[in-house]
């Protein structure tokens, strides 16, 4: 699947007026309009927070309404407030994503994370993955599992899980239709509809976006759909099918030197015309059967993506990943049991060649890839007493990793060269939970995460080279709950490293080089805090404290490691009521993180205000505003890391430039 042609965009916008905007049952209207939220049943959000509240370590669940009055372009704009997820922008949809220093110095796209939509992973075989498949302006809820707390969903990596889940026929009956326009020659634009029968329902949405960016050379535009059918076959046995198309085209400006990333911001690179356009279908089945006293979930994927990206080569990467996944949750008396297990198998057929201006010139490279990751976990939870909770269990991990170089012009031409790696671990957890009182939670955790290498890190030179897989124990505790106006979310963690994958840039003309450090330790705080003033004042607030350090290294000592800042606070204080509100914001970086592993070289920090606004018209229409950086603060807000920065070096991303959005949700 090449990247698509011109008169692709319309093929896609045609499947998504014929899937998402049929005809669509009508519902009472007591039911369907609530204030500002897309659903009108919150059913889904409640059984993910019950899920959370038999978690013994960070977890939370993010409803939409708590960032429906945001721009949403990235997961940055639902998580923001999301206590331990480090989420920075670097240009358009492209983000930092990092839980407990995950995929810490990965200089693009993402790794040590799980990334789900309903349940199936967005990450390919090899574990990478591209985060900007997955859309927020969809999401019913996400659900975010820090470290070894999102097992159940097969994920043993150091940050854990965030699963997006979109609405169904049921939670979202009705047409929604939602309009944004703002700075930058911005626009955005979703319409969704769902309808519900007796045994049969159905949703679907599509939503398009372009704009210019706030950097030169940052254009974007997209268009994507998303659907749903869901159909009881008996009482016990219900399936859905899932539909995920997506069409995304990404100028990418580029990082910048220090100086002019604070002075001159919009600075963009035209150099190579450097781009990353991605088209993808995503296609899944879940079936869940339903016993006396468990639930049996099954489910099959296929994933088709394309990638046509022009960097310091002309990147053409055709990739299909396939798996299937299966999950046993049992309760009986005291004991509650989850079993289950999951396997994913991916093909990538990639090029790569000479970059003429964005253009594709002669072949340097030519290589078929395969990769498979496979678990199998347990979670055995046993109720000791009313309050106390005992939690054990453990997931076991097996992953391939493959390339077969036909051709490489820096090598002579055709090689033959291969290269193949097979990794395995198995990673224990122990866990408390104790109910203080109905409304407060204390717990605590010991665990063992393991990430193997994807072809990023292996496939540097012309055959693989010996990058071992990352392991850690975590410790963690802490507490969550409500009491009087107050509800929080803290958590401590030290997480000791052996092996953890680290990169640095080599030069402009190679790609990020990645290497096993010895020994590190991530340790740090998340918190959240809310505070119910009163019946029109609400304070929200996230602090994440991160203290990520090498353990005696023999090159670098105790350095600090380089990119996430030690302290990040953000703070809302919302103004109002549900009708009419208003909520100025504060993001605060008191000193910024270092940039190279020598650490010779530390950035400033920075203060950003915001605010949002919305307005209920009536019962069918709300206005919205989102506003930010009004300050128009010039500064640093995320770093690739090199081993010794030097002026010269152009390895910054500045923060968002001062923008202001606003928009329309409406329901029929």
């Amino acid at each position: 699947m090449k990247h698509l042609k011109s008169g692709s965009r319309v093929s896609l916008i045609a499947l998504g007026a014929m899937l998402g905007c049929a005809p669509f049952a009508a519902a009472d209207d007591a039911t369907l309009y609530q204030d500002t939220i897309i659903v009108t049943s919150n059913a889904s959000t409640l059984e993910a927070e019950a899920l959370v509240a038999k978690t013994p370590g960070g977890a939370e669940v993010v409803s939409h309404d708590e960032y429906a009055d945001r721009f949403l372009v990235s997961l940055r704009d639902t998580l923001s407030f999301s206590p331990g997820v480090y989420t920075q922008p670097r240009f358009g949809q492209e983000v930092r994503i990092s839980i407990r220093g995950s995929g810490l110095s990965r200089g693009y796209h993402m790794r040590g994370l799980t990334l789900l939509q309903d349940g199936v992973p967005i990450n390919l075989a090899d574990d990478n993955g591209d985060f900007q498949e997955l859309e927020p302006i969809f999401f019913d809820h996400l659900e975010v599992f820090r470290g070894s707390n999102a097992l159940r969903y097969g994920s043993g990596t150091l940050g854990g899980a965030i699963n997006g889940v979109t609405p169904n026929g049921r939670t979202a009956p009705g047409v929604y239709v939602r309009g944004d326009i703002g700075s930058n020659d911005t626009a955005r634009l979703l319409v969704s509809g769902g309808m519900a029968g007796d045994r049969l329902d159905a949703w679907g949405a599509i939503s398009t976006d372009t704009s210019d960016g706030d950097r030169d050379h940052a254009k974007r535009e997209s268009v994507r759909f998303n659907g749903n059918v869901g159909y009881a076959v008996t009482d016990r046995i219900t399936m859905r099918f899932y539909i995920s198309v997506n069409q995304l085209n990404q100028e990418l400006p580029g990082a910048l030197t220090e100086a002019v990333a604070l002075k001159n911001p919009k600075t963009g690179n035209f150099v190579n015309d450097q781009g990353r356009d991605i088209e993808s279908v995503r296609l899944q089945n879940q079936t869940t059967i339903a016993f006396d006293n468990s639930d049996l979930k099954l489910g099959v994927f296929l994933n088709e993506k394309s990638l046509h990206h022009p960097i310091f080569q002309v990147l053409e990467q055709d990739t299909q990943d396939r798996g299937a996944f299966a999950r046993w949750d049992w309760a009986s008396g005291k004991w509650e049991a989850t079993i289950g297990g999951e396997a994913r198998f991916g093909d990538v057929d990639y090029q790569r060649y000479i970059n003429n201006s964005g253009a594709s010139g002669a072949l340097a490279f030519d290589a078929d890839q395969k990769a498979y990751t496979s678990n199998v976990y347990s979670e055995v939870r046993y109720h000791a007493t009313n309050k106390m909770t005992l939690i054990g269990g453990g997931i076991y991990a097996n992953g391939k990793r493959e390339q077969f170089e036909k051709f490489n012009l820096f090598s002579g031409g055709a090689t033959g060269v291969k290269g193949e790696k097979e990794f395995n671990a198995f990673s224990p957890k122990l866990g408390m939970l104790y109910a203080a009182t109905p409304d407060i939670q204390v717990y605590g955790n010991l665990s063992k995460s393991a990430e193997f290498p994807g072809y990023g890190e292996l496939a540097q030179v012309a055959a693989f080279v010996p990058v071992e897989k990352q392991t850690a124990w975590t410790m963690e505790v802490g507490t969550r709950g409500s009491r009087g106006i107050a509800e929080w979310d803290v958590t401590a963690y030290r997480s000791e490293i052996d092996g953890e994958l680290l990169q640095y840039t080599v030069n402009t003309e190679i790609p990020a080089s990645t290497f096993n450090g010895d020994e590190t330790i991530h340790q740090g705080i998340e918190a959240g805090l809310s505070l119910q003033l009163n019946d029109w004042l609400r304070l929200r607030q996230v602090y994440t404290y991160s203290d990520f350090k090498f353990d005696g290294d023999t090159q670098y000592g105790d350095n600090h490691l380089p990119v996430v800042p030690e302290h990040v606070y953000r703070a809302e204080l919302r103004i109002g009521t549900e009708r009419l509100h208003v909520a100025p914001s504060l993001e605060w970086v008191p000193e910024g993180p270092y940039a190279d592993y020598n650490n010779t070289k530390k950035v400033d920090g920075y203060v950003l205000l915001g605010a949002t606004a919305s307005w209920s018209v009536n019962d069918r229409m709300d206005l919205f505003l989102d506003a930010r950086n009004l300050g128009g603060e010039k500064a640093i807000g995320d770093v690739s890391a090199v081993i010794t920065a030097d002026p010269t070096s152009s390895i910054y991303y500045p923060v968002e430039r001062r923008a202001v959005f606003g928009g329309i949700r409406a329901r029929f």
